[in-house]
């Protein structure tokens, strides 16, 4: 893994589709650096670190989440810092912390329809053991805005209406005009990949109103601010 510069104080690592790891990011501040999202295991944070290492870098005093969804919280509690997420984030993250997870458990849970096939067959590949996987609350929680103060730069962290998860947040960091979208942009998966298009059209205003140059997004590689809202038109004419 490796740990990709966007600006002098923005950093990414790529998204893997083996396992579905998603992207995560890195802001860098004077006093405290900022993670966002907390990978979908101990290994995927522990890869993260390392190339934090590599590029020369602390590790995050402090992690963002974007949404609940397995792949973005599973890492949650390896990470080494104070996890932040909004409230509805956190009320479905301590329902998942119920959770068996056996094979049996997880199989019955793919039947009633509670998990997606995608999900559980992805976990199964990052989890050879699946008595590894631990599922967190977060340490502080939020509701609609929060601003984190880095030293010399700010994340702005937006709850934002999204067709793909009812908690989505973005993190603006507006001195690098960064924008972290995470899934943001996508179907709900959970709900027979249906698009609401009303969320997305509230979702491509709150995105347009951002002042932004480079739009990081979940699992795919980062785009400007015109062809990420090219993305929402095309789905808004499909």
């Amino acid at each position: 893994m490796e740990l990709r510069r966007l600006t002098d104080r923005v950093f990414y690592t790529m998204f893997n589709k083996e396992t579905d790891r998603p992207v995560l990011g890195y802001i860098s501040g004077q006093k405290r650096s900022l993670m966002v999202d907390s990978g979908n295991s101990k290994n995927h944070v522990e890869c993260f670190y390392e190339a934090v290492s590599h590029a020369g870098f602390r590790k995050p005093e402090i992690i963002a989440i974007t949404h609940w969804h397995w792949d973005h919280t599973f890492g949650m509690h390896a990470v080494e810092g104070v996890t932040i997420a909004l409230q509805k984030t956190n009320d479905k993250l301590a329902e998942l912390a119920k959770w068996e997870w056996t094979d049996s458990a997880m199989k019955e849970r793919v039947a009633d329809g509670t998990e997606i096939e995608f999900a559980d067959t992805c976990i199964r590949t990052e989890y050879p053991s699946l008595s590894e996987i631990r599922v967190v609350t977060s340490d502080i929680i939020f509701d609609g805005y929060m601003e984190i103060d880095l030293g010399g730069i700010v994340a702005e962290v937006h709850h934002v209406a999204s067709p793909h998860s009812e908690d989505s947040v973005c993190i603006y960091v507006p001195q690098e005009r960064v924008l972290f979208i995470g899934d943001a942009v996508g179907v709900d998966y959970y709900n027979n990949c249906y698009l609401d298009k009303d969320k997305l059209r509230s979702l491509m205003t709150a995105i347009e109103g951002f002042d932004f140059d480079i739009c990081v997004v979940g699992h795919n590689e980062p785009v400007s601010k015109q062809k990420i809202v090219q993305v929402m038109n095309s789905l808004l004419e499909r």
